[in-house]
């Protein structure tokens, strides 16, 4: 006999407001410029506090200092430019527009699909336009670059607590992606 979980209200309420949001969210729900150009400045941040923990990543950037990857996800664009450092470097909208190297277009436009498509652990669809070596370097740090979080909270409360931490974020996470694969695998007929 299979058993409910006490938590299916909540997946059923999460499917009723699902069903009801249009599947292009409202323009007025775009958050204003400023806020969405913070964003892009906090993300950069993230990437080179990871990228200074990977010194093969910083070298293989090196070489392709100068050059610039666009990001487009729906009417959302971030461009950034790597570093002589190895790092990457947010370009500004009030800065001359150059022509970027590689352009990447994030096909799925549902935010809820994307999300589940980066839950369960595979990569969204991508369109590529550009150089080709470029495109190769960017799926390399993709592939191969990882954030450490057990190091960088070490140093704030510990080796043996952030462990412990950390291991409960994973098991919490490994839970989420199934009960997201749960939902999204379709039942066989009873």
């Amino acid at each position: 006999m299979a058993t409910q979980s006490p938590f299916s209200w909540l997946s059923d309420a999460a499917d009723k407001l699902r069903a009801n949001l249009p599947a292009d969210l409202p323009q007025a729900l775009t958050p204003p410029p400023w806020a969405v150009q913070e964003l892009q400045q906090r993300v950069v941040l993230f990437l080179n506090h990871v990228l200074m923990q990977e010194p093969a990543a910083r070298e293989r950037l090196q070489r392709q200092r100068g050059r610039s990857v666009q990001l487009h996800w729906r009417d959302q664009v971030f461009q950034c430019q790597f570093t002589p450092a190895g790092l990457l470097d947010l370009a500004l909208a009030d800065q001359p527009a150059k022509a970027p190297d590689l352009v990447l277009r994030v096909s799925e436009t549902s935010p809820f699909a994307l999300a589940r498509t980066v839950l369960q652990g595979d990569k969204p669809a991508i369109r590529i336009e550009g150089d080709v070596q470029l495109a190769a370097e960017v799926n390399w740090l993709i592939d191969h670059v990882r954030w450490d979080p057990e190091e960088d909270l070490a140093r704030l409360i510990g080796d043996a607590p952030a462990h412990t931490l950390v291991q409960t974020g994973r098991r919490a996470v490994s839970a989420l992606r199934d009960f997201v694969q749960q939902r999204t695998t379709p039942k066989a007929p009873s």
